[in-house]
C-alpha cells in the first residue's frame, strides 16, 4: 500500500536499519532488527556500529572497551556479536547518552554474557527512567507498541525492566581515564534533559547521541515531554568548537571532515535559535500561538541544508514546543479555556451547515485548493456522526492525502491516527469493511 511504503521510507530515512516489527516491540529481547549490523571504523580503534534503528560508538583502549549506547533491547545479541568481532577485550564502561528506548536497553546481553561494565549516565537519567515507570501505559500507547512478546510493552512495570547506571554524574562534565586515555562526558539538553555526548580528544571523535542525527532535530515532538531548542543549539556549538574529525551520531550516517562537521553543527544551532527567537518574540509581543506558528519563515540556508531535512520533526512543531515551554498549555482563545468537547462542537457545526453531507461535500471540494482546511471539515463531519459512512470515508481519505503530502515521519504518523478512529467506529457499528 502506498501510505505504508511512504511511511516506511520516512522511517528508514530517519532510523537506518529500521524494522517495523522491532519498532512495535521496542522492549522485546527477541525482536531484533533482522539486519546484519553496519560496522565502520571511524578512527583507529574507534567504531561506528548500527545494529538497527540506532547507532552505537565503540572505543577500544588498552584497559578495555568503552561502549556509548547499546541500542534497543532486541539489539543486544547482535551488538555483542559485532563488538566481539572487533575486539576480545573486556567491556570496561557503558555510557548512556540518554534514557530513550532505542539507546539504553541492549546492555542486558553483555551482562548475561558475564561482562561487568560500569554503566554511566547523567543523574537526570534516573528521573527519566522513573518517568517511564510512572507513564509506561501512556508511552506504550503513543509509541504504538504491540506487546507481541513476553515482558512489558513499555519498560516501567518494575525496576527490573532497566539496567540502571552504576554511576551518575551531576553538572556539565565528567572526565574518565580508561587505558591511560581521557574521555570527556558532557551533559547537554535537547531531545531530553539527560543527554550526554562523549569527546575523545586524542582521537578527534565525538559520540553525540541524538544531539546529532543527520536530519532536522527532534525538538518538537507533539506527543512527548518538553524538548530544549536553545540548549540543543548550545550543545551543537560546544561540539563545533572542538573541531572534531568525526562524529558518531545517534541516528544516521557517520560524519567526517572538520569543515563539513562545523558547517552542520553551526547551521543546526542557528536554525534552532532562529525558531526559538521567533517564538519568544511573538510571545513577548502578545501574539497568539497560532499566529506565531503561521508567521514562522525558515531561511533557505537552513531549510535546504543537506544534513537537516525534516524527515522526522518539523520547524513548526519546534516553535510550538517553545511556546509551550514559556507560555503554558492554553492557546489563548477564550472559548478554548473551558471548551465544549470536539464532538459537541462538530455536531453544532454540522447542524448549521445543513448536516454531515454538506460538510463532506465542502471538504472534498477544498481538497485541491486547501488540503489543510479540508482536513478540518472532514474531521467535523466524522466527529459529528462517527457512524456516517460518507463521513468516515471522507475523513479517512483526506487525512491520507494530507499524510502522504508530508515528508516528516512524525506528521505522517499522527495524521494517520484518524484512520484508527474510523476503523474503531466501523467495528463498533459492526461494519468491518475498509475503504480502498
Amino acid at each position: 500500500m502506498k501510505f505504508a511504503t511512504d511511511q516506511l521510507e520516512s522511517a528508514k530515512a530517519a532510523f537506518g536499519l529500521f524494522s517495523v516489527d522491532q519498532a512495535r516491540n521496542m522492549f522485546s529481547r527477541a525482536h531484533g532488527s533482522g539486519f546484519d549490523p553496519i560496522v565502520i571504523e571511524a578512527a583507529p580503534r574507534t567504531h561506528y556500529i548500527q545494529p538497527g534503528m540506532v547507532n552505537v560508538a565503540l572505543f577500544e583502549t588498552d584497559e578495555g572497551l568503552l561502549l556509548v549506547d547499546c541500542g534497543c533491547a532486541g539489539d543486544g545479541p547482535a551488538l555483542v556479536k559485532a563488538v566481539r568481532a572487533i575486539s576480545d577485550k573486556p567491556l570496561h564502561t557503558i555510557v548512556y547518552t540518554h534514557g530513550h528506548s532505542d539507546h539504553a536497553f541492549g546492555a542486558w546481553a553483555f551482562l548475561e554474557a558475564g561482562e561487568r561494565p560500569e554503566i554511566i549516565a547523567h543523574e537526570n537519567l534516573i528521573r527519566h527512567f522513573r518517568r517511564y515507570m510512572l507513564t509506561h501505559g501512556l508511552n506504550a500507547h503513543i509509541n504504538g507498541q504491540a506487546g507481541d512478546h513476553d515482558g512489558p510493552a513499555w519498560a516501567g512495570e518494575s525496576e527490573a525492566d532497566f539496567d540502571w547506571p552504576t554511576r551518575t554524574f551531576s553538572g556539565d562534565r565528567l572526565d574518565l581515564t580508561i587505558g591511560g586515555e581521557r574521555f570527556e562526558l558532557h551533559h547537554g539538553m535537547g531531545e531530553t534533559d539527560d543527554a550526554v555526548w562523549v569527546w575523545a580528544p586524542e582521537r578527534g571523535v565525538i559520540a553525540a547521541g541524538d544531539l546529532v542525527t543527520g536530519y532536522f532535530p527532534n525538538a518538537g515532538n507533539p506527543k512527548k515531554v518538553q524538548r530544549w531548542a536553545t540548549e540543543w543549539a548550545q550543545a551543537a556549538e560546544a561540539m563545533a568548537a572542538l573541531e572534531p574529525d568525526a562524529i558518531i551520531p545517534g541516528h544516521g550516517t557517520l560524519v567526517t571532515g572538520r569543515e563539513a562537521i562545523k558547517d552542520e553543527l553551526t547551521t543546526m544551532a542557528a536554525y534552532l535559535r532562529h525558531i526559538n527567537d521567533h517564538a519568544v518574540r511573538g510571545l513577548n509581543a502578545g501574539e497568539l500561538p497560532d499566529h506565531i506558528i503561521e508567521s514562522l519563515e525558515v531561511p533557505a540556508e537552513y531549510a535546504d541544508h543537506p544534513r537537516l531535512p525534516p524527515v522526522y520533526d518539523r520547524p513548526e512543531f519546534v516553535a510550538r514546543n517553545v511556546v509551550r515551554r514559556y507560555g503554558g498549555w492554553w492557546d489563548g482563545y477564550p472559548s478554548h479555556l473551558l471548551p465544549a468537547t470536539q464532538e459537541q462542537q462538530a455536531a453544532e457545526i454540522a447542524a448549521l451547515a445543513g448536516g454531515v453531507p454538506a460538510l463532506v461535500a465542502r471538504a472534498r471540494a477544498l481538497v485541491e485548493t486547501d488540503l489543510r482546511l479540508a482536513t478540518h471539515l472532514a474531521e467535523w463531519a466524522f466527529l459529528a456522526d462517527p457512524d456516517d459512512a460518507d463521513g468516515q470515508a471522507a475523513y479517512e481519505e483526506i487525512l491520507e492525502q494530507r499524510a502522504s503530502s508530508e515528508v516528516g515521519l512524525m506528521a505522517q504518523t499522527n495524521l494517520r491516527v484518524g484512520k484508527r478512529w474510523v476503523e474503531r467506529a466501523r467495528k463498533a457499528s459492526g461494519d468491518v469493511s475498509t475503504s480502498a
